[in-house]
């Protein structure tokens, strides 16, 4: 394969002198998740073939399978593959989309519908995770002392809630922390596996993958099922990617081949040893693996770690979102950076609030993880299955590969994806239904605002006149001038923008400087400093400025416009006012699904952030003039 065009040492511009405090960052951050599944994967796992006692055989098979899963779908597809498609430096399934459009040198529906569907089995899975990694560990708390069951629920619930109230103040002071305490939570896991196969060194035959394809062989009736709880112990893995651009490649790399996948794989052949000696211990065999003593350390820190797992979810939720609102598939959402010095803290408050009552609602409604282990799964096969399909893409058209190195790349994974996909949908009316639902309610939302501000920039556009011309015919025009500079935001500077006619025609004045300004999201995540700006003038009285953010950006405008007054702009900002034009939509009488997604598109209008907040334009210098538009 060609190599990326970033080829610092740990990927994506990292120095190699940071990369013990990166690794560190990213097993923290990157591996919360996944770190937290051998809790309940391996219980979940055994309980279909258990009802009529377990058979050494199986459970070798079962636990076979869970490393191999590891093995196949993390460390070959996401640690070896996947990280190598960065879209300057950043990873994600809408990175990966930008990465692919570009590749590509077209727009391609397909490929945009692919990238939603990805985006909205995210948001779907990221309402499930918080809830079954936090609800299984207090789960714990029932093998101290068995009365303490009623408290299961009150405790997930404080938890859950005290973790989302405290986002917004930030995160950044207790982050530090992540790293070292899931660091000893990896070992500790590796070690209490280690232990147990010291006792029953037998189990370590699960490491030869035949026992996982005999054991699919011998239970064709219930391997669906079996498969459907063997993902969960990948659940998690697509984080990899997506935290690529907050530590590189070879710190995420590192952690994983150095100690997370070593201590998941002791862990699950402990697990299996354990089970092979007390097959009573399937209940809970990861908490069955110390002794009652140390149980309330480990449920202590079993409850950090999973709430470490959320947070890292949560984060990613808001740097989904606001990647989806600069690429024009979500609405502008309020985001506030809550880190001086970290630019990937921020805070989402929307995003925030409806997560919490989502996750919430999930917790009340199925009440213990073996429950929701039912629910989970779904969307986050169907979200790895996108990041194949649309890597696979890019692979052919990005890096020109052969299509028989497409076909024996995407072809197994493709294969093997589609296997755990079809193993999941069993769970579909055991709960499965909730992701789905989410997921669909969420992909409807994002193509109801992707069609809708296409068409509404689209009727735009065929209103209005050429600005080039316009200008000119102001300057041969009686118009009364004022002072001071007048900035006019639109998407489309070629033509005159709506809040520049409609000031012309209600207060008759022209100001003496003029700038047509368009804020433009690329789709890379960063926009070097040197391209940020581009101005062009039309005449004495008028210019265009446009002004490009990266879609990991925030569209910080005050802030830009030094560049652009180093690129030639004139302006006095306390004798300057920035127009926005406000529209307000009425859909026309279509029917069927055009009518649907109009509906969808006008119902979230209200719920974008204010323009002046988006853009970070000063308040008290800004306008707004209204207008009336049909869909």
């Amino acid at each position: 394969m060609p190599a990326l065009a970033d080829e610092s040492p740990n990927g994506n511009g990292h120095s190699p002198k940071g990369l013990p405090a990166l690794t560190l960052g990213a097993i923290g951050v990157v591996y919360g998740d996944i770190g937290t599944s051998p809790l309940y994967a391996m219980r979940e796992a055994l309980r279909p073939v258990a009802k009529d006692g377990l058979a050494p055989a199986e459970i070798l098979g079962v636990v076979s399978l869970l490393i191999w899963a590891l093995i196949v779908v993390v460390t070959l597809k996401y640690v070896l593959f996947l990280l190598r498609a960065d879209n300057r430096g950043e990873g994600g399934v809408l990175a990966l989309y930008a990465l692919t459009r570009l590749a590509i040198g077209r727009r391609s529906l397909p490929v945009l519908g692919l990238a939603i569907l990805g985006a909205a089995l995210f948001f779907g899975d990221a309402l499930i995770t918080p809830a079954i990694s936090v609800l299984s560990a207090v789960e714990g708390i029932t093998l101290v002392q068995p009365h303490f069951e009623g408290l299961v629920l009150p405790v997930t619930i404080g938890i859950l809630l005290a973790l989302f109230l405290v986002q917004s103040r930030g995160t950044a002071a207790i982050s530090a922390a992540f790293g070292p305490i899931t660091a000893i939570w990896f070992m500790t896991m590796g070690w209490l596996g280690f232990r147990q196969l010291l006792q029953h060194p037998e189990a370590f035959a699960a490491i030869n993958p035949l026992y996982g394809i005999s054991f699919l062989a011998d239970h064709t009736a219930v391997a669906f099922i079996v498969l459907g709880a063997i993902f969960l112990a990948v659940t998690g893995a697509e984080a990899l990617y997506a935290d690529l651009g907050h530590f590189g490649r070879k710190p995420i790399r590192l952690a994983w081949f150095a100690l997370v996948l070593p201590a998941l794989t002791l862990n699950y052949l402990g697990q299996g040893a354990l089970v092979l000696e007390n097959p009573q211990a399937l209940s809970n065999p990861f908490f069955f693996m110390v002794s009652p003593a140390s149980l309330p350390f480990l449920v202590g820190l079993a409850t950090i770690a999973t709430v470490i797992a959320a947070q890292a979810v949560i984060t990613g939720a808001f740097s989904m979102a606001q990647s989806a609102a600069h690429l024009g598939l979500m609405p502008r959402v309020a985001v506030r950076h809550t880190s001086e010095s970290q630019t990937g803290q921020i805070y989402v408050p929307a995003v925030n609030w409806l997560l919490m009552l989502g996750v919430l609602a999930l917790v009340l409604s199925f009440g213990t993880s073996e429950a929701l282990a039912s629910a989970y799964g779904i969307a986050v096969t169907g979200a790895m299955l996108v990041d194949t399909i649309l890597f696979v893409i890019f692979i052919r058209c990005g890096w020109n590969a052969s299509w028989l190195i497409v076909l024996l790349i995407g072809l197994p994974l493709a294969v093997i994806e589609t296997t755990f996909l079809a193993s999941n949908m069993g769970k579909i009316f055991d709960g499965g239904y909730v992701p789905v639902l989410i997921a669909a309610m969420i992909a409807l939302a994002m193509v109801s605002w992707w069609r809708g501000t296409q068409n509404a920039e689209a009727a735009e556009a065929r209103q209005l006149v050429s600005m080039q011309s316009f200008a000119e015919s102001l300057l041969r025009s009686s118009v009364i001038e004022v002072p001071g500079t007048a900035f006019f935001l639109t998407p489309y500077p070629s033509v005159v923008p709506p809040a520049f006619l409609h000031n012309l025609k209600h207060n008759k004045v022209m100001h003496a400087n003029n700038v047509i300004l368009k804020v433009e999201t690329l789709r890379i995540p960063v926009v070097a400093e040197e391209d940020r700006v581009e101005l062009t003038p039309l005449n004495a009285r008028f210019c265009t400025l446009t002004l490009r953010f990266g879609f990991m950006e925030s569209p910080n405008v005050s802030r830009a416009l030094g560049p652009a007054r180093r690129a030639g702009l004139k302006f006095d900002v306390m004798t300057s006012t920035f127009f926005l034009g406000r529209r307000r939509i009425v859909p026309l009488s279509r029917r069927g699904w055009r009518r649907l997604t109009d509906r969808v598109f006008i119902a979230m209008l209200p719920f974008a952030a204010d323009p002046s907040d988006y853009f970070h334009l000063p308040r008290d210098r800004v306008v707004e003039l209204g207008s009336r538009m049909s869909m």
